[in-house]
């Protein structure tokens, strides 16, 4: 809890569960999408504690980001943890299945729909985006790097291609679950786009 002080009255609010239920928010409609009305109706507190919490929307937004990673997309540090490269490629491709179908939650990725059709007012969320993204290809090229160094993966295999496809096979199933595709049928891309990787020695 947090004592957000309102004009000289504190009114109390529980900051982690309005930080939760602001990234729901972005997930669902997107930082652009999203009004401080949407923002102060779902956290259930005035637009002044909201800033005297989290500071500005774009405050809001990337602290909601953080949330997120750490949260239904920690499939992403989880994957690159695994022992060799064919556990770490299925392990983030069907961690996304997952993570962009789970129940009780918006579906698709916070990542991929946070920014789509950004205009000037989203730039700054979009870059951040754009760079988040980024991020997790950068970890899938090294971790595949080091594979390669080791002799898991065959001399064919690209470490930079190899992470660039399976960032793009994971942005697509967030585009096909944010438009209802069933974790049935996203599984069987999943499993169909992984099968004739070169992902062994």
């Amino acid at each position: 809890m947090k004592s957000v002080n309102l004009g000289g009255r504190p009114r109390e609010f529980d900051t982690d569960q309005a930080l939760e239920r602001a990234m729901r928010v972005f997930w669902a409609q997107g930082y652009e999408g999203t009004s401080l009305t949407d923002l102060t109706d779902a956290l259930g507190i005035t637009r002044s504690s909201m800033y005297a919490a989290f500071g500005n929307k774009e405050s809001l937004f990337r602290k909601a980001m953080t949330r997120y990673a750490a949260g239904p997309a920690a499939y992403v540090s989880r994957a690159l943890e695994r022992d060799t490269a064919a556990e770490v490629a299925h392990a983030f491709v069907m961690g996304a299945v997952e993570a962009t179908t789970l129940p009780d939650s918006p579906p698709g990725c916070l990542s991929v729909q946070g920014s789509l059709a950004a205009g000037k007012a989203g730039a700054v969320a979009r870059d951040a985006l754009i760079a988040w993204r980024e991020d997790g290809y950068t970890g899938l090229r090294r971790r595949f790097e080091q594979a390669a160094a080791l002799g898991d993966l065959p001399p064919q295999a690209n470490p930079h291609l190899l992470a660039r496809y399976l960032m793009t096979v994971v942005n697509g199933i967030a585009v096909q679950a944010a438009s209802g595709a069933p974790r049935s049928d996203l599984e069987d891309v999943a499993d169909l786009a992984l099968r004739n990787l070169p992902l062994t020695s």
